[in-house]
């Protein structure tokens, strides 16, 4: 009888034990469709990428890969929102490098990117671009913009506030070259518009969302901020080239889940996305759109980002700006 009761009490243990298992360790993840929410506009290069990684997830994950636009408050309304999802895999954030610059930028960014979610991989990276209209401004270096911004107040349009578009811009003109000009913060491609359209005479995005128009004449590439110049425009010279060694001022993007997504589906997709970045197909569509795709292991993302967080706070620091 003891036995008998021994067993019994052991069989409901183990079956309340399996009662206690997550959904998503029932079944192969991901067993419904996966959603990334992006943290910019459509068209911005945070938006181009993710749907280009879209394509190439749905067929290797099995489930279709859906992106979403959550644009607003530099980025923040999109972390927010992925920070408050359940942590099953079945929503991930693809931001830029504002991810980690906004926690210094804004008073209360509504998280901290060292701790409230997962860096799940990084995806790529582009140097910025400086841009001006040539029938708005006639120069053909940054010295000559520089010299022009010295002599006449200038206005900029950057892809966003905290954006190291905009962070890059002051660094270079307030700090280094010690000049004085008026910030104008877009998105990426809503800043690529306004300069074209002569709303502002300077550009300053990453470089995908202005390529088409540099290639077209219609905007002049003025200097790239990478430390060598971009395969996609190797007649713009960087602005280490023009007078400021060692300057450098990417955009990166990365993946990202709430905090808690199990470590084997944060794998699952760190492993597809970096099969994605590697293959030919998705390598050369990325490069042609001004992007380096840049695969690497979790641990390596999440070791960048942590050195991320802590430069950017000192340009913040130092610069002096703010979000609010």
């Amino acid at each position: 009888m003891g036995r008998m009761m021994m067993g019994r009490r052991a069989a409901f243990g183990a079956a309340a034990g399996l009662l206690t298992v997550p959904a998503f360790a029932q079944a192969p993840w991901p067993d419904k469709p996966v959603r990334i929410l992006v943290a910019f506009p459509p068209g911005a290069s945070t938006d181009v990428l993710a749907r280009a990684l879209a394509n190439a997830l749905t067929p290797a994950l099995g489930q279709p890969v859906v992106v979403e636009n959550r644009p607003g408050a530099g980025g923040n309304i999109a972390t927010v929102a992925v920070r408050r999802s359940p942590p099953d895999g079945s929503v991930f954030l693809a931001h830029s490098v504002a991810y980690a610059v906004n926690p210094s930028l804004f008073r209360n960014a509504g998280y901290d990117a060292l701790t409230d979610l997962e860096p799940v991989a990084m995806l790529a990276s582009t140097p910025n671009i400086i841009t001006v209209n040539p029938e708005k401004l006639q120069v053909g270096s940054l010295g000559e913009l520089i010299a022009q911004a010295r002599t006449r107040g200038l206005d900029y349009g950057s892809s966003g506030i905290g954006t190291t578009t905009h962070l890059g811009m002051e660094l270079l003109f307030r700090s280094l070259a010690r000049v004085e000009v008026q910030h104008v913060p877009f998105g990426p491609a809503q800043a690529v518009t306004a300069v074209v359209g002569g709303q502002v005479p300077i550009g300053s995005t990453s470089l995908p969302p202005a390529l088409p128009m540099v290639r077209e004449g219609r905007l002049r590439g003025i200097a790239v901020t990478s430390l060598r110049r971009d395969a996609a425009l190797p007649d713009v010279p960087t602005v280490a080239e023009q007078g400021y060694p060692g300057f450098e001022a990417l955009t990166w993007f990365g993946l990202m889940a709430p905090h808690g997504t199990p470590a084997a589906i944060c794998d699952r997709m760190n492993a597809e996305i970096n099969k994605a970045l590697t293959a030919a197909e998705t390598r050369g569509r990325l490069d042609a759109m001004g992007f380096a795709p840049d695969a690497r292991s979790r641990a390596d993302f999440a070791s960048y980002l942590g050195q991320e967080v802590t430069k950017w706070a000192a340009v913040v620091r130092a610069s002096g700006a703010t979000a609010e």
